[in-house]
């Protein structure tokens, strides 16, 4: 399993975790399918990212729109050699996976040695709660209910942290109250995650219990040892 978390993905600090993704897929193939995470009627948002794939050799299709998605459509998907999960409404993209009956069979494909991409709400997706996501819509985490993720990583993830600076004082006091840690990342950084590694992006914060720290490859790959032990 790969699994890259991006904060912001087509502006020019992504360059070096970009073209370290595109090696990694080129490795496997060229196409990667898309899942849009709400309506994009004239595929504006969805041509932006074919582009931007494009420049790296890469070719984006299909187009999944989960509220009307077909048999067809979902075999071409889970044929592909990556998947990119868009940003938008994690809370909606999160309802329209289970409701077109998609959420498990992409967990399934992501644990079986897939290549998932997601970029804000895509990336939130694939931590175990969507909880940090009450931020963006003025909210607290409590009052996210329903919101069991992909649980692919042992932690949560914030991306677009620079865009508020009420952001990281409302993530340490969230940690206060969970046994995650919480991964928190500017605009421009990113990780990207294999089943026996991590590579970091720029400088994100590591946050628990009260305290925020630049993160160490060091801590992000123990934690991620003793997931998997705990899965085993």
């Amino acid at each position: 399993m790969i699994l890259a978390l991006y904060s912001d993905q087509v502006i020019a600090e992504n360059a070096p975790m970009d073209r370290r993704l595109a090696e990694i897929v080129r490795q496997r193939g060229e196409h990667i399918g898309y899942i849009s995470s709400g309506p994009d009627p004239d595929r504006s948002f969805f041509r932006e990212k074919a582009a931007y794939y494009a420049e790296h050799g890469l070719t984006l299709d299909p187009f999944i729109d989960l509220d009307a998605v077909v048999p067809e459509d979902l075999e071409r998907l889970f044929s592909c050699n990556a998947i990119h999960l868009s940003g938008g409404h994690t809370g909606h993209f999160l309802q329209r996976l289970h409701n077109a009956n998609v959420f498990e069979r992409l967990r399934s494909w992501a644990l079986d040695d897939g290549i998932l991409i997601g970029t804000s709400a895509g990336a939130i997706l694939m931590t175990p709660t969507i909880a940090v996501d009450a931020f963006f819509l003025g909210q607290q985490p409590s009052d996210i209910t329903d919101g069991e993720a992909l649980d692919l990583v042992p932690f949560e993830y914030f991306p677009h942290l620079n865009e508020d600076e009420s952001f990281l004082p409302k993530l340490l006091r969230y940690s206060e109250t969970i046994t995650n840690r919480i991964v928190a990342c500017r605009d421009g950084e990113g990780l990207i995650v294999h089943s026996d590694g991590v590579e970091i992006f720029g400088k994100p914060l590591m946050i628990f219990q009260g305290s925020a720290d630049v993160i160490s490859l060091e801590r992000l790959d123990a934690l991620m040892v003793s997931a998997r032990r705990l899965e085993m």
